[in-house]
C-alpha cells in the first residue's frame, strides 16, 4: 500500500502545539507519511515554515478569503520575496490557500482581486493553486477560464455535485476530499466521488477543522485519512488499496512531489 499523503492539514496551528510530536508518530504507524501545510494569511508563514521545516513536511504560502481585507500590497510583495528566496525548497509546493468565499463577511471584490493576484504568482513561479471556494464556483470558474495557469491546482475541501465537479475536473483541476464524505447528510459530495474517475480526487482533513460528525473529538487530524479511504473504496467500487494508490500519485503528480 502507498504511504499516505494529506494534502490539506493546518498542523501549524497552535491546536497541535501540545501533541504535534505524538500525533506524527501515530500518523506514520497507520501510513501517513506526510502532510502539505496551507497558507492562511502572511503573519503566520514564518511558523509554518518553521513547523514544515521541523517535521519535514510540505507547505504552500498564499492568503485565505478571511484574511483578505486585512492583506495589503506589502503582503502579496512578500510573497513573492519569499517564493523567490525559497525556489530551491522541494518542500514549498504550491501557492494558497487562496480563493473566494461568499458566506464570510469581507468583501467580496476584495476577495476576487486577491485571488486574481494569488493566480498571477503562481502563474509567476510555475506552481499549482490550492483553493477555498465557498458559494462561488461561477466567479472562481470563470477566473480560471480567464487567466488559464498553466499548473492547475486543486478545489480544496470539495462539497458539490458530480456536475458542477466535472466542470473542474475538465479545465485540469483535482478536488480535496476530506472528512465531509463521512457525513450523512453530504449526498451531493459522496454522488460526486461514486461517479467522477478516481483520477480526479486527492486526499485531506483540513484538520484541525472539517471534523466528521460522527467523531467523538472536536479537533481534527489527520487520523481520519484511513477512514475516508474506505468510504471512497465503497463508494468506487474499487479496494482500498487501489483509493490509496491512486490518490497518492494524484497528490504527487499535482505537487510535483
Amino acid at each position: 500500500m502507498k504511504p499516505i499523503i494529506d494534502s490539506h492539514a493546518h498542523i501549524d496551528f497552535p491546536e497541535f502545539d501540545n501533541d504535534r510530536d505524538a500525533l506524527f508518530l501515530q500518523m506514520r504507524s497507520v501510513g501517513i507519511e506526510n502532510v502539505l501545510i496551507p497558507g492562511v494569511s502572511a503573519d503566520k508563514w514564518q511558523r509554518q515554515i518553521q513547523v514544515a521545516k521541523q517535521y519535514d513536511c510540505y507547505y504552500a504560502l498564499g492568503v485565505h478569503p478571511w484574511y483578505s481585507e486585512s492583506a495589503s500590497t506589502e503582503n502579496m510583495s512578500d510573497l513573492r520575496g519569499i517564493l523567490k528566496l525559497r525556489k530551491g525548497d522541494c518542500r514549498l509546493v504550491a501557492v494558497g490557500e487562496c480563493g473566494l468565499d461568499k458566506l464570510h463577511k469581507s468583501n467580496f471584490t476584495t476577495q476576487l482581486n486577491l485571488f486574481k493576484e494569488h493566480i498571477h504568482i503562481a502563474m509567476e513561479f510555475d506552481l499549482p493553486l490550492i483553493m477555498h471556494v465557498v458559494k462561488a464556483h461561477e466567479e472562481v470558474i470563470k477566473c480560471l477560464r480567464t487567466e488559464s495557469p498553466h499548473r492547475k491546482g486543486v478545489i480544496h475541501g470539495f462539497y458539490g455535485g458530480p456536475q458542477l465537479a466535472q466542470q473542474y475536473v475538465n479545465l485540469g483541476y483535482k478536488l480535496g476530499i476530506g472528512g465531509l464524505l463521512l457525513n450523512d447528510n453530504a449526498p451531493k459530495l459522496q454522488q460526486t466521488v461514486a461517479q467522477l474517475p478516481l483520477e480526479s480526487f486527492i486526499l485531506e482533513t483540513d484538520s484541525p477543522a472539517m471534523t466528521p460528525k460522527s467523531s467523538q473529538n472536536n479537533r481534527n487530524t489527520p487520523l481520519i485519512l484511513p477512514e475516508i479511504i474506505k468510504k471512497m473504496a465503497n463508494l468506487q467500487k474499487k479496494s482500498a488499496v487501489r483509493i490509496s494508490e491512486q490518490t497518492f500519485f494524484n497528490v504527487s503528480q499535482l505537487f510535483d512531489l
